[in-house]
């Protein structure tokens, strides 16, 4: 028996021995460098096992050659060919489009949103505290009014002890008018509660962990992992990215929740980009693709854009 690769190169140093020895025979006999004959089964012998190698290494070779790298792909670092998977149309055009109306970083999340809410001269673990506060505040809440809902609490020392402290009716002075206030206070005191419990006074450091506290749902986790940890977790997608995400056919069928979204958007979306896309969409949503009356003229998708065609 023989290995393929060992096959092979047996068969060619004895295929172009055997032409050579056809070639120039009388002048290698001539020089008394007689090979010793074969006997006549041993010759036959011989002869099938070298063609029965060469067939082998011939398959072989048919097989290898289809999955054989161009030269210009060859190196050290060169993986197997893969199968594209599903990509919106434009995605990319679209993409820069939104960063070049988004360049003057001028809407109400570039200057209020939770990057910007905590106190930064407080201890570490009261900053991702005060974080994931102003994101529990500001579901169904615009930035504007959750900023000054931020700035009072932070006027009178925010910690999870100042809120353990706070009467409920004194704290939902504090937050009004933001979305479902009275929900929130519960919430709030819920969730204080716990983190002094089990974290110390900290924040959970998992998205799984962070779902489990009351009023805090996945964006709001994805966000305090990529605030309060600078960990990215997943895409964070609220009202506004569902949205857009869906006018601009980044989906593969519409969805009908931001947390069906994300799954779909995750599905394709580079994750270099992950960190980048709630803010980027979340601007252009509240500036140009609006809830209502969208401003599609003034919008460089408007040729790109599938829903603009029917508007």
């Amino acid at each position: 028996m023989c290995s393929p690769e060992s096959g092979m190169n047996a068969a060619s140093v004895r295929m172009v021995t055997r032409s050579r020895s056809r070639g120039s025979g009388s002048r290698q006999r001539a020089v008394g460098e007689e090979a010793a004959p074969l006997q006549r089964g041993e010759a036959a012998a011989e002869r099938r096992k070298s063609h029965s190698c060469v067939r082998r290494q011939q398959k072989a070779q048919r097989l290898n050659v289809a999955y054989e790298a161009s030269d210009g792909e060859k190196g050290e670092n060169t993986e197997p060919l893969r199968a594209p998977g599903w990509e919106p149309q434009d995605w990319r055009q679209q993409l820069a489009n939104i960063r070049t109306m988004r360049s003057g970083k001028d809407a109400p999340v570039d200057q209020l949103g939770a990057e910007h809410c905590y106190d930064p001269s407080a201890p570490p673990k009261v900053r991702r505290y005060q974080v994931l506060l102003s994101l529990m505040l500001s579901s169904q809440t615009k930035d504007q009014v959750t900023a000054g809902a931020m700035q009072r609490l932070r006027a009178r020392g925010l910690t999870v002890d100042s809120i353990l402290q706070t009467d409920d009716s004194t704290l939902g002075m504090l937050i009004y008018p933001v979305g479902f206030w009275r929900n929130k206070v519960k919430y709030i005191k819920q969730t204080s509660a716990i983190l002094q419990q089990r974290y110390d006074g900290d924040i959970p450091a998992s998205v799984a962990e962070l779902v489990a506290l009351p009023g805090v749902g996945p964006k709001m986790a994805h966000l305090a992992m990529a605030v309060a940890w600078g960990t990215v977790s997943g895409i964070a997608v609220d009202t506004h990215v569902h949205r857009i995400a869906n006018r601009l056919r980044w989906t593969k069928k519409t969805t009908k929740s931001p947390e069906e979204t994300r799954t779909a958007l995750e599905e394709w979306l580079p994750r270099e980009l992950w960190r980048e896309i709630n803010g980027l969409l979340v601007g252009f949503g509240q500036q140009t693709c609006l809830p209502v009356r969208p401003r599609c003229q003034a919008c460089l998708n408007r040729a790109l854009c599938p829903a603009a065609q029917g508007l």
